[in-house]
């Protein structure tokens, strides 16, 4: 009695247990109602898809709605996806790092552009001339954002520490506004805006440095990845067209670049033809070494807790494997 109760018992066990699993299964095989995702002027890409629709095209047939949201920079895509705004949303790769640390759930499978999209520019009659010169200047940088860690960074390379400048915390668009005007002493700023400011202000890029840009990156909430990866791989298909399609078409990417973000053809041409690579869309080696080359400045600023383990979370981030069968070669 004792053994034909035991394996009853086990037997009960073992369907509740295949009921209990029934949810996630379903849960996991159930396509999402809609897909939320960001646009914004420093992903091309995703202006070229928003503008042409082909999000909206490809998910028709199966009833999912296109949801799109503005970023104004990395910092505020970062903050729709932990919030659960946005289920994909785009950033800087070092941002995405520094996020993801203090506890984003976000994963990144796929490279949206190479980009120079920042420098530390300066009014066109500022006497500063060398970034020893920024030493107790004031400074606007968005925090959180690919530029204000490209600041950080700069000062490292002269011995500076964010405590040895004034800085100003301004979303992009103001930063530009605050340089222009001539509220700050200098600007880290980010194109379209920072294009826009050299040839329509005449400001001065005082700092350059394209291995302190680190790439875009498109990131992905973990739990939409995990319910759905074959929705996720659709997007990442169409992100492959645009990539494409502005290699094709770089003149018509700037076009619609200067549209929405309202600024100069010149301006976007500048962005696109001359400070921006799309030819590295899968996550890689590479990828992850310009993400550790570049961590140490979030341990030695304490934007991270002390003891973080970042080059964990880089790997953790990074996904190098899931946009393998989407990406497009040549």
């Amino acid at each position: 009695m004792k053994r034909r109760t035991l394996i009853q018992w086990a037997a009960g066990s073992s369907a509740l247990a295949t009921v209990s699993a029934l949810p996630s299964l379903a849960q996991a095989a159930e396509a999402p109602k809609d897909i939320r995702l960001d646009y914004a002027y420093y992903n091309p890409s995703s202006l070229v898809i928003r503008r042409f629709g082909w999000l909206e095209e490809e998910f028709k047939k199966d009833g999912i709605g296109v949801n799109w949201v503005l970023s104004a920079g990395s910092n505020r895509a970062l903050e729709y996806l932990n919030g659960n705004s946005i289920d994909i949303g785009s950033s800087a790769g070092l941002a995405a790092v520094l996020s993801k640390a203090n506890g984003n759930p976000i994963r990144t499978p796929y490279i949206f552009s190479r980009p120079e999209w920042t420098a530390l520019l300066v009014p066109k009659n500022s006497p500063i001339q060398t970034l020893a010169d920024l030493k107790g200047k004031k400074i606007a940088a968005t925090k959180g954002t690919d530029p204000y860690l490209f600041l950080l960074r700069a000062l490292h390379t002269v011995g500076l520490k964010r405590s040895d400048i004034e800085h100003v915390s301004l979303q992009h668009a103001d930063g530009k506004a605050a340089l222009e005007q001539g509220r700050v002493d200098a600007w880290a700023g980010l194109d379209p805006l920072m294009a826009a400011s050299e040839l329509g202000a005449g400001s001065r890029l005082l700092y350059r440095n394209v291995a302190f840009n680190t790439y875009g990156f498109l990131n992905v909430r973990e739990d939409f990845l995990q319910r759905h990866p074959n929705e996720v791989r659709r997007v990442l298909a169409v992100y492959e067209r645009a990539r494409q399609w502005i290699q094709g078409n770089t003149r018509a990417a700037a076009q619609i670049l200067s549209e929405e973000a309202k600024v100069s053809l010149e301006v976007a041409l500048l962005q696109l033809k001359v400070r921006t690579d799309f030819t590295q869309p899968q996550p890689g080696t590479q990828h992850i070494q310009a993400l550790q080359a570049a961590s140490p400045i979030l341990l030695d600023e304490a934007l991270v807790r002390p003891g973080t383990n970042v080059q964990k979370v880089i790997t953790d981030l990074v996904d190098t494997q899931f946009a393998q069968s989407v990406i497009r070669r040549g």
